[in-house]
């Protein structure tokens, strides 16, 4: 099987070279992804709990879904993508904001991704794949950010960083 690339950027997000996902990791490279929010008619979102054997933040509880955009492919392509590959599902997505964060992991990779944000609405159950999902449930953001803050452990850095300095942005329902 060839290793899925990740699109190198700068920190304006233009594209300066493709490498594989794991090699990027390993060197920390600034690198091109994305994180889906979905909500539905109850103002809630959904979450997912990462499968066991992910090869980092495994069973860790995070966003509905998050990946590497593949070279040619818009944002909201690879969200469509990655929600239906993950989720079981497909809704628009409309893009917010974009940042840049660095975590690094216990085994020794990093994330260090340009992360763009992308918002969507759906209101039944998802078809989880459980190659990738453990677990999914519905939360609202106060109930999210309260235990965030009482078990911090429990969920994915990128999602923690999100929560402190983007809630206004993901916060869209009023």
């Amino acid at each position: 099987m060839i290793e899925e690339q990740v699109i190198l950027v700068n920190e304006k997000d233009e594209q300066i070279g493709l490498m594989g996902k794991m090699e990027a990791h390993e060197k920390a490279l600034l690198h091109r992804a994305f994180s889906v929010f979905v909500f539905n008619d109850k103002k809630e979102l959904m979450i997912q709990q990462r499968a066991i054997h992910k090869y980092h933040s495994p069973g860790l509880w995070t966003n509905t879904c998050c990946s590497h955009q593949r070279a040619g492919e818009s944002n909201i392509e690879a969200g469509t993508r990655r929600l239906q590959e993950e989720m079981g599902f497909v809704t628009n997505l409309e893009e917010s904001i974009s940042f840049i964060y660095k975590a690094p992991f216990d085994n020794g990779l990093t994330e260090h991704e340009f992360d763009h944000i992308l918002i969507g609405h759906f209101n039944d159950d998802p078809a989880i794949n459980l190659d990738e999902v453990a677990a999914w449930k519905w939360m609202t953001l106060d109930a999210i950010k309260a235990d965030i803050e009482n078990q911090p452990d429990l969920y994915t850095a990128w999602f923690k960083i999100i929560f402190e300095k983007f809630y206004e942005h993901i916060n869209i329902i009023e």
